[in-house]
């Protein structure tokens, strides 16, 4: 539930901070040795060169060919993340000829790309990445350009011009919380509370995960901050630790179930998952986000461009561009990236809709350049005031 190394990688502070180890080997297909445990693939070089569904034809001769290739490897999904899970069965169901082999669920974006290098020319290598802005916008190299039939949904500003990635959703930065024990939760400067005594946690460290990091944007836009003055969060995580509320317990369903978390700053799609599993255990889960720091870091689709099976890569990225597919990750707490045209064209899931934190207005969003100099000023004044 954690995802610590899935959410690792969601912004550069991740790839800057965290290690490798956090995740364990992250190579399903290795024998331990970094090397590849795969089998060496031929692959159809037509499939391989596509850049768009006309390379193809039709999409009957895309799923022909996928379906030829009777193979597709994806890594870093796990089920619980912005319903990866439905997502991955709605293809199985759509297309039985195809197995889908999951590759390291819990890996981080940066791993994702370590797997792809052992592994390739083998079987093993995975087929298609899913990998937060700072890793997509370095790694371009490891991609193969491919534009999906709604290329022109998709705003200029959330994809490469050669196709090379493109977004798919983002979360939205949010509070979340314990109902049944602590009532409502209005502004930041209600968790100074004593009632919450122990229980104010970040899902992961600001310099490691990127989820922690996004969280301190966001309560530092509360603070009165911004991207560029970092301060006014330190000094109101300093005063949450002084209260004695801040915890750096893992934030898992056990530790909220049993108490030991009462509050989390995470995405949106994570406090969803929260307040599905632990509904089933009796625990009234809220969370909400603040419009004027509503904090956003979209993740990115890719295609490898030694995909061992590309026509289906090709397909499962057609699949998830599909209106079906995008609603499947919004009813999972993310708002996908074609959520304006999907309103716009009326094929949103109105019932999901309905209830959806969605983004309003101007959302914060940050560069690479910026999620460096952040990195590298939490790195020098984190520890030193909150500790590790």
């Amino acid at each position: 539930m954690n995802n610590l190394c899935k959410i690792a990688a969601g912004s550069l502070a991740a790839v800057l901070a965290f290690s490798m180890a956090a995740c364990g080997s992250s190579n399903a297909s290795s024998d331990g040795t970094g090397e590849s445990t795969g089998k060496a693939v031929t692959v159809n070089e037509k499939s391989a060169k596509a850049i768009s569904l006309a390379d193809f034809g039709t999409m009957e001769d895309l799923e022909k060919a996928a379906k030829e290739e009777g193979a597709l490897n994806v890594i870093a999904l796990p089920h619980d993340w912005s319903n990866y899970g439905e997502v991955i069965e709605g293809f199985k169901k759509k297309y039985p000829e195809i197995k889908i082999t999951e590759l390291d669920p819990n890996t981080s974006s940066k791993e994702e790309l370590n797997v792809a290098k052992t592994n390739k020319g083998t079987d093993a290598a995975p087929d298609v990445f899913d990998v937060g802005q700072a890793i997509a916008a370095t790694s371009t190299d490891y991609f193969a350009p491919y534009k999906v039939q709604a290329w022109d949904k998709i705003p200029d500003e959330q994809k490469d011009a050669n196709g090379a990635y493109y977004a798919d959703y983002t979360g939205i930065m949010s509070v979340g919380w314990n109902a049944d024990k602590y009532g409502d939760v209005t502004s930041l400067n209600d968790l100074l509370d004593p009632k919450f005594a122990g229980t104010v946690a970040m899902n992961g460290k600001p310099t490691e995960a990127g989820a922690a990091f996004n969280g301190y944007l966001m309560v530092n836009q509360l603070a009165g901050g911004d991207i560029n003055n970092l301060q006014p969060g330190l000094d109101f995580f300093k005063k949450l630790k002084e209260a004695g509320n801040l915890t750096t317990i893992d934030v898992t369903n056990g530790t909220i179930d049993s108490g030991q978390v009462g509050v989390v700053f995470d995405w949106t799609y994570n406090q969803a998952s929260y307040k599905k599993e632990l509904k089933s255990k009796g625990v009234n889960w809220k969370y909400k986000t603040f419009p004027k720091a509503q904090v956003v870091s979209y993740y990115n689709q890719a295609i490898n461009k030694d995909a061992p099976h590309p026509a289906a890569a090709r397909l499962w990225e057609e699949y998830l561009y599909t209106a079906e597919t995008q609603n499947l990750w919004f009813k999972g707490g993310a708002n996908p990236v074609l959520l304006d045209s999907m309103k716009a064209d009326g094929t949103v899931d109105q019932v999901t809709l309905k209830d959806a934190i969605t983004i309003e207005g101007q959302p914060v969003t940050y560069s690479n350049d910026d999620s460096t100099r952040i990195t590298e000023w939490l790195q020098n004044n984190w520890d030193k005031t909150i500790g590790n």
